[in-house]
């Protein structure tokens, strides 16, 4: 199952969803899925919508989603609200009530192709669409065909995700947690991130500095060579940017090799 990732313009429908001042967007866009095949990718969709914060999920042409079936097995949490709230109507439906977003995996690569181009990267659709006001569809096609030229043509907006030019098709499933993952901004969820991590003061990093080159002086390091020792230790620790933990641990270990090399021989 693999799906052809896609942004396309339709002038008529950018003038006419467009016409509110453009303030951003007021909810995360819904996610649309156009004639799916199989329930399992639906599932798989609804779960990424619901790590990276997008609620709504719009089915077109889907097939039946059964409570005990493949889509709420895949689905993860997204089986207690994405997926059981999700609602479906036609294409028609989509391209009158959203501003649309198609992605595919095979743009206009040379931009004469009016259909597929021109594609927008998901940095570049994440800027565009902080700008749009009203509501806004993301759409994925089939996992085989992905959209066809047809239903791109009635979209607003065309994206790609950039693949190995030898292997540019990604799975349906893979196309929208990725998508989704850039995407995410456009949300009101609170991402988990890495804790900041805060540099060790510098009166401490000085007694690093200290410690250290008076271990070199304890293990009879060449004189001539602890000046530049301890210069490249310098910008060691500058680009590593220790924390007050790893600075007392440092300081801890040179002072005890200095011990050791001071203690006499057996």
């Amino acid at each position: 199952m693999w799906y052809k990732f896609s942004y396309s313009s339709s002038v008529c429908s950018v003038v006419r969803k467009l016409q509110a001042p453009i303030v951003g967007p007021v909810t995360p866009p819904a996610v649309a899925v156009v004639d799916p095949e199989t329930p399992g990718n639906i599932g798989t969709i609804a779960r990424a919508m619901k790590n990276f914060g997008f609620h709504e999920l719009v089915l077109i042409d889907a097939p039946p989603l059964a409570r005990d079936g493949e889509a709420y097995g895949f689905a993860g949490h997204a089986r207690e609200d994405v997926l059981p709230n999700h609602r479906r109507c036609s294409f028609e439906e989509l391209i009158e009530q959203y501003h649309t977003v198609g992605f595919t995996a095979i743009p206009g690569e040379n931009g004469t192709n009016p259909v597929r181009a021109p594609a927008v990267t998901l940095t570049e659709l994440r800027d565009q669409l902080a700008t749009v006001a009203g509501p806004t569809a993301l759409v994925f096609g089939r996992e085989r065909t992905g959209l066809t030229n047809d239903e791109l043509t009635r979209l607003d907006r065309i994206c790609t995700i950039p693949a190995a030019a030898s292997y540019p098709t990604l799975n349906l499933g893979q196309a929208a947690t990725i998508a989704l993952y850039e995407l995410a901004a456009l949300t009101d969820a609170e991402l988990q991130t890495p804790p900041e991590i805060e540099r060790a003061d510098e009166a401490a990093i000085e007694r690093l500095y200290d410690q250290f080159e008076t271990l070199l002086l304890q293990i009879g390091h060449t004189p001539e060579k602890q000046t530049k020792t301890m210069r490249l230790f310098r910008r060691l620790v500058a680009r590593a940017d220790p924390t007050d933990r790893e600075v007392t641990t440092l300081t801890g270990v040179f002072r005890r090799a200095g011990d050791l090399a001071d203690s006499p021989e057996d």
